[in-house]
C-alpha cells in the first residue's frame, strides 16, 4: 500500500516516537475536516509528508490509528479533569465540584476544536470511534458526577433526584455551550461573548439552583 507518487519530498527524520505523534495529529486534523470515510491513509501521508508504508509501519490497522486518536485526545485533559473533580469531592465543595468540570469541559473544546468535531463525524457516520470515545471520556465523567451527586443526596445537600438523570443533564448542559461554540458560532448571541470561566459560573449556579435542598 506504499504510494509510488516521485513528486513528495523525502520525509524528515524523526524519532519513533516523534513520527507516530506527527501521524496521529495529521490524522485527528483531516478526519474532522473530512470525516472518516471522507479520508484516506493516503491523505494522511501526504499530509504528513510520509509514504503510507510508514503510516502502516507505525499503525498496523486502523483500530490502532484509532485508539492512538484516542490517548491523545483525552490522556491529558481526563487527567486534569480527575484530579479537579477528586479533590473537590473530598472536601464535598458542590460549586467547586461543578465549577471547575464545567470551567474544564468548556476550556477543552475551546483549545482544540477537532475534537467536538472528531466526535460529531464519528456518531454521524456510525463510526467504531463513536463508542470508543464515549467508552474513554463520557461515560467516565458522567459516572464521577452521578456518584457525588448520589452522595449528596445522602448527605441530605441535595433534593431526592435521580442521580443519573442529573448527572447527564449537567453534562450536557455543558457540552451544548460548548457545541454551539464550536460548531455553530454566533456572535450575535449574547452568552457567545462570555469567557469559558463566566459561563462556567453561570451554569453551574443555574443548575445548583434547581437541586439543592431549600433550608427552612
Amino acid at each position: 500500500m506504499a504510494s509510488t507518487s516521485t513528486g513528495r519530498a523525502p520525509a524528515t527524520r524523526m524519532a519513533a516516537v516523534d513520527r507516530r505523534q506527527q501521524i496521529v495529529s495529521v490524522a485527528s486534523e483531516l478526519f474532522s475536516k473530512n470525516g472518516f470515510n471522507g479520508t484516506t491513509t493516503k491523505e494522511i501521508a501526504d499530509r504528513a509528508g510520509v509514504s503510507e508504508a510508514i503510516i502502516f509501519r507505525h499503525f498496523p490497522t486502523k483500530q490502532a490509528l484509532y485508539s492512538a486518536i484516542i490517548d491523545f485526545k483525552t490522556k491529558q485533559s481526563s487527567e486534569r479533569l480527575q484530579s479537579h473533580l477528586k479533590e473537590a469531592a473530598s472536601r464535598k465543595d458542590d460549586l467547586a465540584f461543578f465549577g471547575s468540570l464545567a470551567l474544564d469541559l468548556l476550556e477543552v473544546h475551546k483549545k482544540d476544536p477537532t475534537f467536538m468535531r472528531l466526535l460529531m463525524f464519528s456518531a454521524l457516520e456510525g463510526h467504531e470511534l463513536a463508542e470508543m470515545f464515549y467508552q474513554s471520556t463520557a461515560r467516565e465523567v458522567r459516572n464521577h458526577v452521578r456518584r457525588y451527586i448520589k452522595q449528596r443526596i445522602a448527605d441530605g445537600a441535595f433534593q431526592n433526584v435521580d442521580p443519573s438523570v442529573a448527572a447527564r443533564s449537567f453534562v450536557g448542559m455543558i457540552l451544548y455551550h460548548a457545541q454551539v461554540r464550536v460548531l455553530y458560532v454566533d456572535t450575535s448571541v449574547d452568552d457567545i461573548r462570555l469567557s469559558s470561566r463566566q459561563m462556567a459560573e453561570r451554569l453551574t449556579s443555574l443548575f445548583m439552583n434547581g437541586i439543592c435542598r431549600r433550608r427552612r
